[in-house]
């Protein structure tokens, strides 16, 4: 019986990048349903390798091109080359002679600025990162969003704010708050990625800028990290970037099969947008209740009562209910279950996380009592809310 020969293959990304994670993972699910003969190669700080990588022993090399560096090394190479990468408005900036995949730049903003107008606002701004030839892509996402404010007629907004290190925390954070404060409001806010949307949002709550009812704020990533780490849950833009693993593989496949693909471009969009807090912006005409729907957006899986939002507003339960009752058409009561009840469905929806967990994680006080909401709220137990959402999950990713 004659042996497959099993091809080696490097992947020069970061594995600590949620952007070039989620692409080796469509790399290995593209591997795991189609069985190809391709042995991966991931080294744990994959800048070693690139001295002397043309002279790498394997078979071909998937990388992500945003890194110059990495580009600039792999321009020597002389095995299969596939790079990954955000997209380019001017054709002239992607590399010649190596098959691409690309996130859509362009849709990402787009579809963040969508949403954004979606829940009825009107202004927005863009927060951005320092221009350096290793973030190319965020100033693509820049010049997306300036042409569709100019193409609305409109003045682009657009703040790069300072590298946030140690040594300049604060003065980063003063930064975004002075910017913050100068917006017109209501604003809505796309941030380039996840990261810098976080910094946004504890800046606000640090000045006591309402979210969302004053700025909404929308990331691009979907990093489960950065939503552990948000105070008020994080909307996100949802990148391709498992498809764009699944296409670069299967491009190097055909190229290690004797298929030639100088210059073949493959231009992935965003997979959807996961809606939480930030970005649920609604009209609220009463001061009062801004304040109070932000305080509990904080708090309320911690276990906050409704004397405590109304200790925290400055006025009486009795009034606050009123409030409530007049703007929103619910009790403060129920706008804290709300929240918890979100909280509870996005902690299901990881499957990270055993359903004991999920509940007190979430601020209930007990399994019994989030089966209980469960059940009233959305017809279904948690488990089986979790098993239809992960199952959903799966069909779609093809598993």
């Amino acid at each position: 019986m004659k042996t497959m020969k099993v091809h080696r293959i490097a992947l020069l990304f970061n594995a600590n990048n949620i952007f070039d994670h989620e692409v080796i993972a469509g790399i290995a699910a593209y591997l795991g349903r189609t069985r190809a003969d391709l042995d991966l190669f991931l080294e744990e700080d994959f800048r070693l390798r690139l001295p002397g990588i043309e002279h790498w022993q394997g078979d071909g090399i998937i990388a992500n091109f945003d890194d110059p560096a990495v580009a600039e090394a792999l321009s020597r190479c002389r095995v299969p080359v596939v790079a990954v990468g955000g997209s380019y408005a001017d054709h002239a900036d992607y590399p010649a002679g190596v098959p691409y995949v690309a996130t859509d730049n362009f849709k990402l903003i787009e579809l963040a600025r969508q949403h954004l107008i979606d829940v009825g606002l009107q202004r927005f701004a863009m927060y951005s990162v320092p221009a350096t030839g290793e973030n190319r892509w965020a100033q693509e996402r820049e010049n997306a969003f300036r042409s569709l404010e100019q193409g609305d007629l409109l003045e682009p907004e657009i703040f790069r704010g300072c590298e946030t290190r140690a040594h300049s925390w604060d003065e980063a954070v003063q930064g975004q708050i002075e910017w913050l404060r100068n917006l017109p409001k209501p604003v809505g806010i796309v941030a380039v990625t996840d990261a810098r949307a976080r910094q946004l949002l504890q800046a606000c709550i640090l000045a006591g800028i309402e979210v969302p009812e004053q700025v909404a704020i929308i990331g691009i990533d979907n990093d489960p990290l950065v939503r552990r780490l948000t105070r008020i849950p994080l909307s996100t833009v949802i990148q391709g970037a498992q498809e764009m693993g699944r296409a670069a593989a299967h491009l190097l496949a055909q190229m290690l099969h004797g298929v030639r693909l100088p210059n073949t471009r493959i231009v992935v969009p965003p997979a959807g947008i996961n809606v939480l807090a930030s970005s649920q912006y609604q009209l609220i005409k009463h001061p009062n209740v801004m304040r109070a729907r932000h305080f509990i957006r904080q708090y309320a899986c911690h276990g906050v009562k409704t004397e405590q939002v109304a200790e925290y507003v400055g006025v009486s339960r009795s009034s606050l209910e009123a409030y409530f009752r007049q703007e929103l058409g619910c009790s403060v009561h129920d706008a804290i279950l709300r929240v918890k009840l979100e909280a509870a469905k996005a902690g299901l929806e990881s499957g990270d996380s055993s359903i004991e967990d999920v509940a007190l994680d979430s601020g209930f006080t007990s399994t019994r009592y989030l089966h209980r909401v469960f059940m009233r709220e959305l017809g279904c137990t948690p488990r089986g809310y979790r098993d239809r959402v992960l199952g959903q999950r799966a069909q779609m990713a093809g598993v």
